[in-house]
């Protein structure tokens, strides 16, 4: 029994369960042909109804769940938010197996919503059961496995669909029993005793016996810690004060100290323009990258139906994963000023979105569309890493969480006005090619914002340097000091 205990608290049992729980999570060989599936016998949609009525309830929902399910997921430390994932999971995939009829499939995205928005969970559990020294780590084996399960099991589904003539329904039933393999691996997780916010381990500054509340500033006059599940306050005088509150004002107060913190994290940040545009790019592409993810089997039915030609969607979704990995990889090894040639970057591969976009909307070849896809998936994955580099490498692992989370909420909410205006039944309800045009010139605005700025950054650095090429001409005694303290800053 003390081995076991001793080896459930060691980085490797909680990483190792982890990555059970992700590899199963992603085994979902039906995924790439779930327009196939919803369209034919089985479930009997139309175009229409999955592209207009279906999916953008899964826009809704991912929406009103993300913040509720982003607190929560701090506050209840992580694991019961991944087993919500994994029921979550079982139920999405019962009614897609075992019910019929469009108001059924509205439901499924519903809960489909649940499953991704309860994914800050996974990616986050992690940090709170290892230590410092080990995240490097444990981040690529999580993040790693989950796309070599998505690759492989998209492969086999492939495999299942055109050599062995495997229906949809069967598909699904495999996925099935690798998402409850998943939900039942969750209960294995060891739970955590700190979270980012919530759950803060005591700094040295407050633990430490010498320290006198006096000194201490006013945000860290008291340390939390959880014994039997409820809050308590370590005994300064203003944790003595919040001692004789009743427990539910002691919550109040500390989800009310927690949000106070997060603004104020939030505005230091974004006062950095650096990250402020970063951050832009980072939610404009990625809203108009997960309409076009979502809607491009809708496109790829348009171009060849399903019920005349054979599908190889799978195979795609493999190679452009695959793709997507090499391009995240690459960037390791691009030596570039990004302070200067990153805003250039943001807008040229835009420009490259954006023609990948109409080469799917304008050919009538479906490999040409489904190559169109590869480039798009690719493109937007290197930028994405790099933007995730540039916006986390000056922050600490708690404000890179909020900025993270604020992104994507944005992201979220551009993606919800377009699909309400462009795809929702109530909005206008456009076909799937002219709502591909809209996807786009989204990106070439997107290009276009950042291609102006980016040569207004080049001119403004190179103007600089002009005028004190100039200064240092007209006046070459002070110029040189210039130099002196310019390189004794660096």
């Amino acid at each position: 029994m003390d081995c076991f205990k001793t080896r459930q608290h060691s980085w490797i049992f909680p990483t190792v369960i982890l990555c059970i729980y992700g590899f199963f999570s992603m085994a979902r060989p039906s995924e790439p042909f779930i327009i196939p599936y919803l369209i034919g016998p089985e479930i009997n949609l139309t175009l229409s109804q999955v592209s207009n009525h279906m999916f953008p309830v899964w826009t809704y929902s991912y929406l009103v769940l993300l913040f509720p399910v982003f607190v929560l997921t701090d506050y209840l430390r992580y694991k019961p938010v991944i087993i919500l994932q994994g029921v979550s999971f079982v139920i999405t995939w019962l009614l897609l197996l075992f019910s019929r009829g469009l108001l059924a499939m509205q439901i499924v995205e519903f809960f489909y919503g649940l499953v991704t928005a309860t994914e800050v969970a996974y990616y986050s559990y992690i940090y709170s059961v290892v230590s410092v020294e080990h995240y490097q780590k444990v981040t690529s084996y999580c993040r790693s496995i989950t796309l070599v399960s998505y690759t492989a099991f998209s492969v086999l589904g492939q495999l299942l669909v055109s050599l062995a003539n495997v229906t949809y329904f069967y598909l699904n039933v495999i996925t099935m029993v690798c998402v409850s393999l998943a939900f039942v691996s969750s209960f294995f997780l060891p739970m955590p005793q700190r979270s980012m916010f919530f759950h803060k381990k005591p700094t040295a500054k407050e633990s430490s016996p010498g320290s006198s509340p006096d000194e201490e500033s006013p945000s860290h006059g008291s340390s939390v810690s959880l014994e039997g599940g409820i809050i308590s306050e370590s005994p300064t005088k203003s944790g003595i004060q919040q001692e004789s509150c009743p427990p539910g004002l002691q919550h109040k107060n500390l989800m009310l100290r927690v949000f106070l913190q997060w603004c104020q994290d939030l505005k230091e940040c974004y006062l950095t323009k650096h990250l402020l545009f970063w951050s832009i790019w980072w939610a404009s592409s990625t809203a108009g990258f997960n309409q076009v993810v979502n809607y491009v089997q809708v496109l790829w039915d348009h171009k060849a139906p399903s019920q005349n030609s054979q599908v190889y969607n799978g195979a795609v979704e493999a190679v452009a994963t695959f793709g997507s990995a090499l391009a995240a990889f690459a960037v390791g090894y691009l030596k570039i000023n990004w302070d200067l040639w990153g805003e250039l970057a943001l807008g040229i591969f835009s420009v490259l979105d954006a023609a990948s976009v109409f080469l799917m909307l304008f050919t009538n070849n479906i490999w040409v569309c489904y190559a169109g896809y590869l480039i798009f998936k690719s493109g937007y994955m290197l930028l994405i890493t790099i933007a995730v580099f540039q916006i986390a490498v000056n922050l600490s692992m708690e404000r890179y969480a909020l900025v993270f989370g604020v992104n994507t909420f944005v992201a979220l909410v551009i993606q919800t006005i377009t699909t309400f205006i462009v795809v929702d039944s109530k909005g206008l309800s456009l076909p799937v090619e002219t709502q591909f045009l809209v996807y786009g010139s989204y990106f070439l605005v997107i290009a276009g914002i950042f291609i102006v700025r980016s040569i207004y950054i080049i001119y403004s650095i190179k103007c600089k340097k002009e005028k004190r090429a100039t200064i240092t001409n007209l006046n070459p005694s002070e110029g040189k000091p210039e130099k002196c303290v310019e390189s004794t800053q660096l």
